[in-house]
């Protein structure tokens, strides 16, 4: 039985501790910890089996699976408290992986490992496949509703007006490691597929406010000596931050699943 730690308790967090607190088999929910302690213990309260509220360095220490749910200013925090104990740290955040790329030296040396759950994103077991060939080319249209884009810095920094849109504005075109800059918390999607495929540097990214649209949608091409092929997905937004998609948290219970699953489907 893997214990389990869960660290921030947010739109991401409460999900899979429900998920986890219902039953996943050969794992155990023990540990929690949250920056926003009152809500985080009215959530535990609901909780079938008792959890206990813990600091980053205590939920590291007594768990065998860390799962990160926390805002990406806590990454590296998260990744050290783990790893340098080496456990194994679940993610979403392929900005926070982008911006320290020595954790993954640091699992290695500790015995540790990194997990980069699929997030908001399909088609990344297809890329890692055509990564083991030759891709020549990943391009990715990210498209979401203004409101799951307003807060990014790179919309407040830039003074982007997102009110009122009558049409689609293309807001941001570079690469997919500039954009996990300018949208921390908007294209986790776009930083995985960098590491998933041909690097972030590499991956073209452009994101468009687009006020016709109540989805976040994600379009991908991809070109390699093995495969071509287009993927598109629309995610429907959570209830309580529209800039994360519903899936993103059944993308994390799904990992957690697949690593005691007496079968798991996928690479």
């Amino acid at each position: 039985m893997l214990s389990v730690g869960i660290i921030g308790l947010g739109t991401i967090g409460n999900v899979v501790a429900k998920a986890l607190d219902e039953g996943i088999n050969g794992m155990s929910l023990v540990a929690i910890a949250s920056g926003r302690r009152d809500k985080a213990l009215a959530s535990i309260a609901g909780l079938s089996s008792p959890v206990e509220l813990m600091s980053i360095d205590e939920v590291a220490a007594c768990c065998d699976v860390i799962v990160d749910c926390a805002p990406k200013s806590v990454f590296r925090d998260i990744a050290v408290a783990a790893f340098s104990r080496g456990r194994i740290l679940v993610t979403v955040s392929g900005a926070g992986i982008l911006a320290n790329e020595d954790i993954e030296d640091m699992a290695r040396e500790n015995g540790g490992q990194l997990v980069l759950a699929t997030g908001a994103l399909l088609g990344l077991d297809a890329v890692r496949a055509a990564a083991e060939g030759e891709i020549h080319s990943v391009r990715m249209i990210t498209r979401k509703p203004p409101n799951a884009l307003k807060d990014a810095p790179h919309i407040i920094d830039n003074n982007i007006s997102l009110d009122r849109l009558n049409g689609a504005i293309q807001v941001f075109k570079g690469s997919a490691r500039e954009g996990a800059k300018a949208f921390p918390a908007n294209v986790n999607v776009a930083a995985a597929l960098g590491l998933a495929g041909i690097g972030a540097d590499a991956t073209e990214l452009e994101v468009w406010a687009d006020p016709h649209l109540d989805r976040n949608t994600h379009s991908i091409e991809v070109d390699a000596d093995s495969a071509k092929f287009t993927l598109q997905i629309q995610n429907v937004q959570s209830e309580s931050n529209p800039g994360t998609g519903k899936i993103t948290a059944l993308s994390v219970i799904a990992c957690l699943r697949g690593m005691t699953a007496p079968m798991k489907i996928g690479s």
